[in-house]
């Protein structure tokens, strides 16, 4: 071992009880000596780190351009520029908001909210994950917002009617 440095570290009066008990009082530096660089070996280094999270960038590109692959898959099985709007979905309330938005063709999150017992601000960024799955995935987005009036409906989402089988 190198050259040694002394720090000072507070812990728990319990701990230190602990280890006053189970360690003999000439071989307590070691012993803390040891557990530290045990504890520091399951530690990745931060070059390390920075390499996995590079990787971790190159896995997510890769698994988007397969995802947007499995679209045109989807795409090829439905009518051609037909897709199942359920698939942009990842759990029930994302299906009960498409397809309260397919009986409806549209819905503000207001009424959304209330339709599903829940509060409008999980909607709309449920809507907005929804939007950006698809365009991300199709290049185009299968839900869109409108501030202006439709239908009779003020500001609300709107399911594209030339994406979605009918």
């Amino acid at each position: 071992m190198s050259k040694l440095t002394v720090i000072s570290a507070k812990i728990p009066e319990e701990v230190y009880e602990e280890l006053t008990l189970r360690v003999p009082e000439g071989e307590r530096s070691n012993f803390i000596r040891e557990a530290i660089v045990e504890k520091l070996q399951e530690v990745p280094r931060p070059n390390k780190i920075f390499e996995l999270e590079q990787k971790i960038s190159i896995l997510e590109k890769d698994l988007s351009e397969i995802k947007t692959y499995l679209a045109e898959l989807e795409l090829l099985t439905y009518e051609k520029g037909k897709v199942n709007p359920h698939s942009f979905g990842i759990d029930d309330i994302d299906h009960k908001i498409i397809d309260y938005l397919l009986h409806y063709r549209g819905a503000t999150t207001s009424e959304l909210a209330e339709f599903l017992e829940t509060n409008r601000w999980l909607i709309l960024n449920r809507l907005r994950k929804i939007r950006s799955r698809s365009k991300k995935q199709l290049g185009k987005s299968i839900v869109k917002y409108s501030s202006g009036e439709k239908s009779g409906k003020r500001k609300a989402w709107w399911i594209s009617e030339e994406l979605v089988e009918s």
